[in-house]
């Protein structure tokens, strides 16, 4: 452990600053949002004593068991993506500017293009973007482009953050409006579209939906075709192991959240945005774009293509002011994939449903607490509560170490006193029915 500052360093920066001392710097943080201060020997301590310190102390940290999920996910991450992503040739490469000093980063991206289109069966894919709500924004934005008009169509169960991102998009310009598809049974209700989608840009959804539900999509890219509209869906790549895809529905723009695809859950990010489309919309898609070509000599080579874009040439048609990816998320997204493949995804997928339903069968056995919504669910899904939500899941993680899942009241009010609980791979029967006896004990 290592701090460069002297105390007299500090004592200077406090005094610049107007404090005290560094409690009178944070006395107006919450004191249990403050972590107490370390004992540590006045002594000081070779190598091999202060590791031995700190992994005790590291030791004591708890990690509760969770069953929070609404968009970032607790999975597995096999040894080897962080071995190879670890790999310097990769960890400490700048952007991609300069293609002939860059081949293996490009090829990385252009891999995870590859693997986009295949997954989501969508014909075109970039290089990748900051993260789901950032690529479901883009994408509307481009479908907004592509039909000249204002007004968007969405699905209540599209993730509100990714609403609250697409109305920060459009915040300058009051003249968008927002239309939501009515619920009936946590998923969108499709005989009202008829009387919505009369001069929409997009029908944008997500599947499964927030609050886990698996939407029902067929039919819906045809009922916006005849309405002159496009069709987004954001879709969760591992769900697409066993669920059809945006390609096979016939969605104009398909975007993803990429976290679970072999990236940790690390307080927000950094995550992973996915962002596909059909050919005819490529020039729409923001974000850079490797290609494949060949040299001079006729040897196969990668470069940035389409480049009317963000900081290259002509970027005043660029489509965005996005101007970078996540380039070593998307290798670990492409590593996972390539490690998994077709077979592996799908097992991966059966068994994100499998501890869900059972999880969903243990929980509404409990007197009080019911299924919400009776549709085909993924690996999270909504229960009904006879208390407050809020309440129970701060008392049992503060008293139990678990985290039992996300209230949606605040969210979804019309919803009541309902929980959002997800159970990924992750999940033994163990810790399911662990998760069982401690709401059937609070209650």
């Amino acid at each position: 452990m290592y701090t460069p500052h002297t105390k007299k360093d500090k004592e200077e920066m406090l005094k610049t600053i107007g404090a005290s001392s560094f409690e009178d710097l944070v006395k107006q943080v919450p004191a249990k949002f403050l972590w107490p201060k370390l004992s540590l020997p006045a002594e000081s301590l070779d190598e091999s004593q202060a590791a031995a310190l700190l992994t005790r102390l590291a030791g004591e940290n708890c990690r509760p068991l969770s069953f929070l999920g609404a968009g970032a996910y607790e999975r597995y991450t096999p040894a080897a993506i962080k071995a190879i992503t670890s790999r310097t040739e990769f960890l400490t490469a700048y952007t991609p500017y300069q293609p002939e000093a860059s081949q293996g980063t490009l090829q990385g991206i252009y891999e995870f293009q590859s693997t986009v289109c295949a997954l989501y069966d969508m014909d075109c894919a970039n290089a990748s973007m900051y993260d789901g709500a950032s690529s479901f924004a883009e994408a509307v934005r481009a479908a907004v482009r592509v039909t000249g008009r204002k007004k968007i169509v969405y699905a209540a169960g599209v993730n509100p953050q990714y609403m609250d991102t697409l109305r920060t998009y459009f915040a300058h310009s009051p003249e968008y409006t927002y239309v939501k598809i009515p619920m009936k049974d946590g998923a969108m209700d499709k005989a009202a579209l008829p009387a919505l989608l009369e001069g929409a840009a997009c029908i944008a959804a997500q599947t499964p939906n927030f609050l886990g539900l698996i939407e029902d999509m067929s039919g819906v890219a045809e009922a916006a075709k005849k309405a002159g509209a496009l069709l987004v869906v954001s879709a969760d790549p591992v769900s697409l192991g066993l669920l059809s895809t945006p390609g096979e529905y016939g969605a104009d723009f398909a975007v993803g959240e990429g976290q679970s695809l072999g990236l940790p859950l690390a307080y927000g990010g950094p995550y992973l945005g996915i962002f596909s489309c059909k050919k005819e919309y490529v020039r729409q898609m923001p974000g850079r774009i490797a290609g494949l070509t060949k040299d001079k000599d006729g040897k196969r080579g990668f470069v940035l293509t389409l480049q009317a874009r963000e900081q290259h040439i002509r970027r005043d048609k660029a489509a965005s002011n996005i101007c970078s990816n996540e380039a070593l998320c998307a290798l670990a997204a492409t590593v996972y994939s390539a490690l998994y493949g077709p077979e592996g995804l799908k097992e991966l997928a059966e068994a994100n449903s499998g501890a869900a339903a059972y999880a969903a069968e243990r929980l509404s056995s409990i007197k009080g607490v019911s299924l919400k919504f009776r549709g085909p669910f993924f690996n999270e899904f909504v229960v009904s509560l006879p208390v407050s939500a809020g309440g129970l899941r701060e008392k049992i993680l503060a008293t139990r170490g678990v985290d039992i899942g996300l209230p949606l009241a605040p969210l979804y009010p019309e919803l009541g006193e309902t929980l959002l609980v997800c159970a990924t791979e992750t999940k033994t029967e163990a810790d399911i029915l662990k998760l069982e006896a401690v709401i059937k004990e609070a209650l």
